[in-house]
């Protein structure tokens, strides 16, 4: 049996400097992706010589971002100085089938770079930082100012749904639902996936009238699934103007606790009485990828003064609202997935 050696002090030590210098991780992955790196290393190693000539950049000064690369995981180099990719670097890639090049993008915007020297001041009062930052809320400011950033977000939050859509198809039984809503559903991938696995299904998509605009080619008018489907143009925080017999939620009730409140009373508002409420989150408690959720929990604080759930938090916001909560249950690794009811009594009689 193997021992385990206790840290020592200079491990610590090496660590902690490891943390504090992770802005240049995050930088390194911003630059890999806007210099298109892993696009142009194909399935054969290359030299940073090879790599500078075709992406025009200066050689030595790509040996050193390929190097910090490689130290976190990221490419790989051979013992003849060429580089490859690795199971990483390949997610980099705009074709990968599970691609993370715009959620990584998103994480590393030029806002992003303004508000993270802000989290002393958002925990010291509690809320977002955007407002001091920028004059506007962090939605108007995505929209108003900054378009490429917003599309940007649009194409990472459906790049995060396509790696999750099926998963929720898999676990999310319909048999008996004749339509379901994604309320705040993005471009629609989760909607659409649903679509095509239950062919007796009607569907709607409720988001932003910008991000609605957008939608899923499949869920657009001469689409494949637009026969099916309704597009509502609309802000869940202010109503939501459809009929179902399920509404799905899918990682968008981490906004600041009035937003939250007044969505689901939103729904419940809507609902018929029976009408299922199925609630999908990353949570910071019980989950397989702590530091991804803590950090996300701390960007939704800068950002809009928002928060991720515990389990116990979320089971709070949905009973309030008067939802009778029955199962919970994984999604996957990083998703839960809370099923409820809309009771009689809170039908009709819970409008914000």
């Amino acid at each position: 049996m193997t021992e385990t050696r206790p840290p020592q002090p200079h491990d610590a030590g090496m660590r902690l400097r490891e943390v504090a210098f992770g802005a240049v991780s995050a930088a390194a992955v911003r630059a890999a992706l806007r210099l298109e790196i892993a696009d142009a290393l194909d399935d054969e190693p290359q030299t940073a010589e090879e790599l500078a000539a075709h992406l025009a950049v200066e050689p030595s000064a790509l040996r050193r971002l390929l190097r910090a690369l490689v130290a976190n995981g990221i490419f790989v180099e051979e013992p003849d100085g060429r580089f490859a990719h690795n199971d990483t670097s390949r997610l980099l890639r705009a074709d990968a089938p599970r691609s993370m090049r715009y959620v990584s993008l998103w994480a590393t915007e030029p806002w992003t770079w303004q508000a993270w020297p802000k989290l002393e001041d958002a925990v010291r009062h509690g809320g977002s930082v955007f407002p001091d930052l920028h004059g506007k809320g962090f939605f108007d400011y995505l929209h108003e100012d900054a378009p490429e950033s917003a599309e940007t977000f649009n194409r990472a939050m459906t790049q995060s749904s396509r790696q999750s859509a099926e998963d929720v198809a898999a676990v999310l039984d319909l048999s008996e639902a004749r339509t379901v809503v994604d309320v705040g559903g993005g471009q629609g991938l989760l909607v659409a996936t649903l679509l095509e696995r239950h062919p007796h299904l009607r569907g709607a998509l409720l988001d932003l009238p910008a991000v609605v605009d957008r939608a899923d080619p499949r869920l657009r008018p001469g689409g494949a699934l637009a026969d099916r489907v309704t597009l509502v143009p609309g802000d869940c925080r202010e109503a939501v103007p459809v009929r179902a017999d399920v509404y799905v939620v899918k990682n968008i009730l981490e906004w600041d606790d009035d937003s939250t409140r007044r969505t689901l009373a939103n729904i419940v508002a809507a609902a018929e009485p029976d009408a299922r409420v199925v609630v999908i989150e990353n949570l910071v408690d019980d989950t397989g990828s702590l530091k991804f959720t803590t950090a996300m929990d701390l960007l939704l604080l800068l950002n809009v003064g928002g928060a991720k759930h515990t389990e116990v938090s979320l089971l709070s916001a949905m009973r309030r609202a008067g939802l009778e909560v029955g199962e919970v249950r994984a999604v996957n690794s990083t998703l839960h997935m809370f099923d409820s009811v809309v009771p009689a009594i809170a039908a009709h009689s819970n409008a914000p």
